[in-house]
């Protein structure tokens, strides 16, 4: 088994476990398969984190990528002012936020997950001994209700 400790960052982006930072959190891989995008494994396969908490776990990661998406617009306009300029007298302003808005709704799909496992991120921590403990099973599950979105 390899030791070094897996980056936060690159498994947040590659939508991962946060407990092992090694196992897939999603059952597609493609975040554009549209009908399956959102479909969550129960447990993480490596390490067997329960990636549903708590009924209703998921409904912060709206804020979360709310602030995805400012940061995405904010860094698109600075970089359309710098390369191509912000002006009241034509339509560049227009543009930008054509391609803006044109932009986030592309990467909406992805930004989703991400804010999903972000915001699990910030519940459950990198576990160094994952391998030899066992996860802790959620307490309020009500699996009657899960996954009714």
């Amino acid at each position: 088994m390899n030791n070094k400790k897996p980056s936060l960052l690159v498994s947040m982006c590659k939508t991962q476990c946060p407990r092992c930072r090694r196992g897939k959190m999603f059952t597609h891989a493609n975040p554009y398969h549209l009908k399956h995008f959102m479909k969550m494994n129960e447990k993480c396969g490596v390490c067997g984190q329960h990636f549903d908490l708590e009924v209703g776990f998921y409904y912060g990661t709206g804020y979360v990528s709310y602030g995805l998406a400012i940061a995405i617009s904010v860094a698109t306009l600075i970089l359309w002012a710098v390369t191509i300029g912000i002006s009241v007298h034509d339509s560049r302003v227009l543009y930008w936020l054509i391609f803006n808005a044109l932009l986030l709704v592309v990467l909406q799909p992805y930004l989703m997950r991400l804010a999903r496992t972000m915001w699990l991120s910030l519940f459950v921590g990198y576990d160094p001994q994952w391998s030899e403990k066992p996860a802790e099973a959620p307490e309020r599950i009500n699996d009657s209700i899960k996954n009714n979105w």
